[in-house]
């Protein structure tokens, strides 16, 4: 069996092993994926996006590829708002999309996107991340205190607490606490720090992944939180996190993420590594 191709890549330090993978040939368990995401005997990675035909998924898609995500821990994931840039620039790069604008597929539904160069002359992607729906509120338990939080749905599921506190300062080393009954399937954790009308600071523990330099969903359902809590429901943010700066628009219906995708690395999986982690 020949080596298998990957690449490295983060948005904004969220980062990524990407597997071009068109006709879904590999078999991309919960193990392998876990393995290529350890830092210390895998590539290392918040999660795996692998390059898959629409077709080829089964999925009902507009868009001819599909964006096949998987958390660190192997588990299967709807979105990722950081993954997605750097799917998007994978497929312009590798002439899979002519671009500018294009369709990409995921387990939330269709993405549009746009690849383009800032005002730096750096590239950066603009994701169509669909309507973000405020759900109702819950606790999160953080270093042994209790704080409020907006439950969001971004296509996957997300708790906002908006704290007084820096938010350098909080201990997300362990998982923070939360509701199961209302999360039954896990839920990403954003903490916020409120640094003007259009400006939020912002940490996150992700489900599957623990913390995080950045979560693309996170940043827009942690705008959406703060716009609700002020009574608006449309509004525009930046969005600092430890791996840099999104911007953020939220409409009525939709809503928009725009910041880098960098590619670090690229190479080959050893085949006998692969082929072994299928091993019983």
């Amino acid at each position: 069996m020949a080596g298998i191709e990957f690449l490295k890549g983060h948005g904004t330090q969220n980062d990524f092993v990407l597997l071009p993978d068109p006709d879904a040939a590999l078999e991309l368990t919960g193990k392998r994926v876990a393995a290529l995401c350890d830092r210390q005997q895998g590539i290392g990675a918040d999660g795996v996006l692998r390059v898959v035909r629409s077709s080829a998924m089964g999925a009902d898609s507009k868009g001819e590829w599909f964006m096949d995500y998987r958390n660190a821990d192997g588990s299967v994931a709807e979105m990722c708002g950081n993954g997605v840039r750097v799917f998007a620039r994978y497929l312009v790069e590798a002439g899979l999309e002519a671009g500018p604008e294009f369709v990409i597929g995921t387990r939330a539904g269709d993405r549009p996107v746009r690849v383009c160069a800032d005002v730096s002359g750096e590239l950066s992607v603009t994701v169509h991340m669909g309507a973000v729906t405020v759900t109702g509120t819950s606790v999160a338990v953080v270093g042994g205190r209790q704080v409020s939080g907006v439950a969001v749905d971004v296509g996957n599921p997300h708790l906002v607490s908006v704290i007084d506190d820096d938010v350098s300062t909080l201990d997300l080393s362990r998982a923070p606490r939360y509701d199961t009954e209302l999360f039954p399937e896990g839920v990403n954790l954003e903490f916020v720090n409120l640094l003007g009308p259009d400006a939020l600071r912002m940490r996150v523990h992700e489900r599957g992944v623990g913390e995080t330099r950045a979560c693309g969903t996170g940043t827009v359902a942690a705008v959406a939180a703060a716009l609700h809590l002020r009574g608006d429901d449309t509004g525009e943010s930046t969005v600092d996190v430890p791996g840099g700066r999104v911007v953020v628009t939220v409409g009525k219906e939709t809503s928009t993420l725009t910041g880098p995708a960098v590619f670090v690395a690229r190479g080959e999986l050893d085949a006998a590594w692969w082929e072994s982690l299928g091993e019983r």
